[in-house]
């Protein structure tokens, strides 16, 4: 086993400094300035590469900024952003603002090596419980890592580059698997931007049968036998999926008013991930949904949910959602809002066909899921070798051959 050492022997732990809004959305200037939400945007999944934001020299030092080196690993230090327990490395030299805190790896310690024991490090085993989580300095600069020679730092690293790069392969297949069902909906009614085949446009609002309803707002606890999963806005996927981690129940005994039924519709009503949207289907089992989402259920015999759903995946929607965003404050878009949100109907039969072909594509979407998992889980199985003093080289000699192939080949299933 290798000695474990504290983060602060290895590497320099620091805050991000305050961004006024004077100096935000300027462009071409010598540093990236990463917000804590930049970690989300597209391109941003492991190194930090877009920014809206760049400050001049001059700048960081108005606002006595330090500037973080390449190789930097930085991570949310502060509220709800902690727990989606995000880490990015960064590929240039950059300044980052005070909801982020960053480790500078020191010249004793392989930076890669340090991002990929990160990934498997949860923040909130370091964060406060009060009503504002956040994590002090102190408290990482004692979390103790695995520190192997530096040959055994490359080693560990190459072996992740390579299964991170069928992570990366899949993350790929699953970007033009979502363009599936907006293609298939286009391809069946047309632009519902121009409308071109003529069909009637009716209001959200009419298609549905009674009021919008807003979720439980209940607090989320572990799961327990017997009871709904809770189904909350960071458990939908971006293509409208319900994904299959960290699933959890509802505190609540009196949950029987927010079970979702077949063909229920819902959508994010707050934040970032307003508009987001997933249809309920009976194979998720059962389950109820939370405060910040709102439910609408639909009149089968005026629309079948699925065009509802498909027509949320394409990109007029999210347009329709843009504009509805207010400017001055968090993006919000109440029931009311979304009741008013225009929707095409052609004829109930055409729509049955195209429901049809959805449930083929969802039996594809099925088959890409469990590929999905198996990666997942080896990657999971090879970072917890990697850092428990497993990966050895007898190790690697019995089993890393095979456990690659099968990560190449369940990345083939996703193509």
């Amino acid at each position: 086993m290798w000695e474990r050492v504290p983060l602060k022997e290895v590497a320099n732990v620091a805050s991000g400094f305050g961004f006024p809004k004077k100096y935000q959305g300027v462009t071409g200037e010598r540093y990236p300035f990463f917000k804590v939400g930049d970690m989300n945007l597209p391109g941003n999944e492991r190194e930090m590469c877009v920014t809206s934001n760049t400050v001049s020299e001059a700048v960081v030092k108005e606002l006595k900024a330090k500037v973080f080196p390449a190789g930097t690993i930085i991570f949310p230090k502060i509220g709800a952003a902690i727990a989606t327990n995000k880490k990015r490395i960064l590929r240039a030299p950059a300044v980052v603002d005070n909801n982020v805190m960053g480790l500078i790896p020191k010249g004793n310690i392989n930076p890669w090596y340090l991002y990929y024991w990160m990934q498997q490090f949860v923040l909130r085993s370091v964060s406060n419980i009060g009503p504002v989580p956040s994590i002090r300095k102190s408290e990482v600069e004692q979390v103790r890592i695995p520190y192997p020679p530096p040959s055994e730092q490359r080693r560990i690293v190459e072996i992740l580059d390579q299964a991170d790069a069928l992570r990366k392969q899949r993350a790929e297949a699953d970007k033009k698997a979502a363009r599936i069902v907006p293609a298939l909906f286009y391809q069946m009614f047309g632009d519902p931007a121009t409308n071109p085949k003529g069909w009637p446009v009716v209001k959200l609002g009419d298609l549905s049968q009674g009021r919008p309803q807003y979720g439980a707002n209940a607090k989320a606890i572990d799961y327990r036998e017997g009871m709904p999963r809770y189904v909350r806005i960071t458990d939908i996927d971006e293509d409208g999926q319900l994904n299959r981690g960290n699933i959890k129940t509802l505190d609540s005994d009196d949950w029987y008013q927010y079970e979702l039924v077949e063909g229920d519709l819902l959508f994010a009503r707050s934040g970032a991930t307003v508009g987001k949207t997933y249809m309920y289907r009976e194979e998720d089992g059962p389950c109820v949904f939370a405060g910040y989402l709102i439910r609408f259920q639909l009149n089968r015999e005026k629309v079948i949910p699925w065009v509802v759903f498909a027509y949320t995946q394409t990109p007029h929607y999210k347009n329709w959602v843009a504009s509805k965003q207010r400017a001055a404050a968090q993006p919000n878009i109440n029931g009311q809002e979304y009741a008013s949100l225009p929707i095409m109907c052609p004829e109930i039969s055409l729509q049955q066909q195209f429901a049809d072909r959805m449930m083929r594509v969802l039996e594809n979407s099925q088959h890409r899921s469990v590929s999905r998992e198996k990666i997942d889980n080896l990657y999971d199985l090879l970072l917890r070798y990697a850092f428990s003093g497993k990966l050895t080289a007898k190790w690697r000699e019995a089993h890393m051959k095979e456990l690659l192939q099968e990560m190449e080949h369940q990345t083939r299933a996703l193509s």
